[in-house]
Formats: structure tokens, C-alpha cells, sequence
């Protein structure tokens, strides 16, 4: 990792890693609760997203606000090269708070995908655009008069996960997983470390070692 960008680490982290063997290496750091909740899920199976957290945080309404969607827009306008939009609606499904129009200024101030713990629709736009997001489901519903952001750039709970802004964001089609700040070093060296390990490991199994004896060996399940 000495001497990456974060724009290098994350295009090395697309090619080299994915979400369990992330989550293994956070387990053996001691994190062992840093996998968001299994229903939050991409819009397209090939979807990979890794970045840093800039973190928004909607809540439900109950009439049309003065300035509908002013912070959401400001949250997206602030996004930066490399960020992961990460926000939570506390789980609510009344309205979609995500769509293809957003997915286009998103990407176009760098941004490399989204998560939401609630709804998205255009999904068929976003999905042509291959721009990865990752909601818990797809409802028609404007979030106008139904959810609102009151904050972003705050420690926000998405998915059962406490992230943290400039937190590294990871996402495939098995899962979402969280890497602390304070860890991000020695999880993403022991991450690539087993996930180069776990291809010894399936070379070995390939060419017919017992599953017993390649783990007495090598240690790597």
C-alpha cells in the first residue's frame, strides 16, 4: 500500500479483493461487526464499489418541505473523486430517496457509487449506466414530502453499521463491509494477503488435494 493514492488503492482493491475476504480479515482485526444488513443489495450482480464514505442522513417527513431536496443536492454537488455516497433513511421504505438523475451528478464530480439502507427508482437508467448503487429495494415514490436530508458529512448508523465519514466503503455482489479509518492499513494488507493465499488454496483443491488437507496446510478456509 506504501505509496498509493486512494484512487490507485481502490482500482487494486476492485482487481484483487471482495467483500468475505474483507470481512475475514476485519474479524481477525477484531471488527466483527462491520457487514452492512444482507438485504441491501446492488441493482446489477457485476456492481462493485469501494471508496470513502461521505455520509448523508434523511429522515422521514410528513408535508412538503419549504426547499425540497436542498441538502440532498448540496450533499451530492460536495462529493469528491474517490467518495462513496453512503446514506441512511434509519431504514424507511416510504419513498425513494436515489435515482438515475443523481446517479449522473454523482458520477460526474467522481463519486464511485452509492449505498442507501432504503429505495431507489430509474433503475433501469442506472443500471445502462453500470453506475454501482446499492439500496435495500425499488419503489416509484419521490422522496418529496416523504424524506428529507438534514445532514451529511456526520457518523450516520446505514445498515446496522456505524460509518464514519472517510470511512473505506466495499461492496460486491455478496455484501457491503465497512473499514475504519483507524484499521484501513492493516486490514487491506491482511485482506490481500489471504486472498492471495485463497487462490494457492484453490489451485491445491483443483488439482485434487482433500479440503482437510489443504486446511491442515495452509490454514485458509
Amino acid at each position: 500500500m506504501d505509496g498509493q493514492d486512494d484512487q490507485e488503492l481502490f482500482d487494486r482493491m476492485t482487481r484483487e479483493l471482495y467483500s468475505a475476504v474483507i470481512a475475514d480479515a476485519l474479524d481477525s482485526a477484531g471488527a466483527r461487526t462491520q457487514i452492512l444488513r444482507h438485504d441491501i443489495r446492488p441493482l446489477y450482480p457485476e456492481a462493485i464499489v469501494v471508496g470513502r464514505a461521505f455520509t448523508v442522513l434523511s429522515v422521514d417527513v410528513y408535508t412538503i418541505p419549504e426547499e425540497p431536496y436542498k441538502m440532498e443536492l448540496e450533499a451530492v454537488d460536495r462529493l469528491k473523486p474517490g467518495d462513496v455516497l453512503v446514506a441512511t433513511t434509519n431504514g424507511s421504505t416510504r419513498s425513494s430517496l436515489w435515482g438515475e438523475l443523481l446517479s449522473t451528478a454523482a458520477r460526474a464530480r467522481g463519486a464511485r457509487g452509492a449505498v442507501i439502507d432504503g429505495l431507489t427508482r430509474d433503475t433501469l437508467g442506472i443500471i445502462r449506466m453500470r453506475f454501482p448503487v446499492f439500496v435495500r429495494g425499488i419503489a416509484s415514490y419521490d422522496s418529496k414530502g416523504r424524506s428529507d436530508v438534514i445532514a451529511y458529512g456526520v457518523p450516520i448508523q446505514c445498515g446496522d453499521v456505524l460509518v464514519n465519514p472517510g470511512d473505506i466503503i466495499f461492496g460486491d455482489h455478496d455484501g457491503l463491509v465497512v473499514i475504519p479509518q483507524a484499521i484501513e492499513r492493516e486490514v487491506i494488507e491482511a485482506a490481500l494477503e489471504k486472498a492471495r493465499g485463497e487462490n494457492t488454496v484453490k489451485q491445491a483443491l483443483e488439482n485434487g488435494m482433500l479440503a482437510t488437507d489443504a486446511f491442515a496446510k495452509y490454514g485458509i478456509l
